[in-house]
């Protein structure tokens, strides 16, 4: 894949806890709490917040600050807040694409350092992507990326709204999972969570992997082909329980993919990759299993 392109954005500081954060949500009221919370928290630090819409109309948003006390009006004239339908965005990218997609926070970003912002404040709708936008499968793969490609690098904060009147339970609690910070209604853990390792780049993988995760596999493969060779990469696989034969073969194909440089580290390798590994020697000068 593509060299994502990056700007000349100064780094986050701090912690990334809390930057990243699903929210799930089934009705309007709940919608407008975290709304408001979060967008009046970015004015009154004077941060550039932008809205993202999907289904809701932006006349809705801006009436729902508006009630709540936030003077929209003025922050839109001023040019720290706007809305706008995330399918027309720079947001929606060439088909969904993760890359593309990636890129844009940069130029998000970039956009609201040289208008004087110290960091930017986002909210999208996901729920647009689940329809029949081209390139809605690579959904997961996208969210898994942006925790080290972007919010690690970026100063920015962003939220991701799932409603569940509009997507599967499923398909919120595999995406809501995806995020190592989660607001708003619980979601019942799906049978294989894969999200951002928190300490280091990589994805942890916990549950049972099969048939039935097979979309999950193929999103958190996609991650491991698609990060640099030449950045380290991890999946730490100490709390999967089960894994089939064939999400082991998805992943250590991933690994083989990598154009050369750094092995992929698997921690906590359990028996059947091992196994794996051992049968199929060309897999070893991609793969390199750490027991610590």
């Amino acid at each position: 894949m593509p060299e994502v392109r990056r700007g000349p954005v100064p780094p986050a500081p701090g912690s990334l806890e809390g930057r990243h954060t699903s929210v799930v949500f089934s009705d309007d009221r709940q919608w407008a709490g975290h709304l408001v919370a979060f967008v009046r928290g970015g004015l009154e630090k004077g941060e550039r917040v932008r809205y993202f819409a999907g289904t809701t109309a932006p006349e809705q948003v801006l009436r729902a600050l508006t009630g709540a006390g936030v003077d929209a009006a003025g922050a839109v004239t001023r040019g720290q807040l706007s809305v706008s339908v995330a399918a027309q965005s720079c947001l929606a990218g060439p088909g969904s694409d993760p890359d593309a997609m990636i890129g844009s926070w940069f130029d998000e970003a970039e956009a609201a350092r040289a208008a004087g912002y110290p960091a930017l404040r986002a909210i999208s709708e996901m729920s647009w992507r689940a329809g029949d936008v081209v390139g809605a499968d690579r959904l997961l793969e996208y969210e898994l990326r942006l925790h080290h490609e972007v919010f690690d690098r970026l100063p920015l904060t962003a939220w991701c709204f799932y409603d569940r009147r509009l997507m599967s339970d499923a398909y919120v609690n595999a995406l809501a999972g995806a995020h190592v910070t989660q607001r708003g209604e619980p979601c019942a853990g799906p049978a294989l969570r894969v999200a951002p390792s928190v300490d280091r780049p990589g994805l942890a993988l916990s549950g049972s992997a099969g048939y039935d995760t097979r979309d999950a596999v193929a999103a958190a493969a996609a991650v491991v082909s698609s990060v640099a060779a030449a950045q380290p990469l991890e999946l730490d696989l100490a709390a999967l329980r089960h894994v089939d034969a064939a999400s082991l073969a998805a992943l250590a194909d991933a690994a083989a993919a990598r154009p050369g440089g750094t092995r992929l580290k698997v921690r906590q390798a359990p028996s059947s990759l091992r196994r794996l590994l051992q049968l199929f020697p060309e897999f070893d000068s991609v793969v390199e299993v750490v027991d610590r």
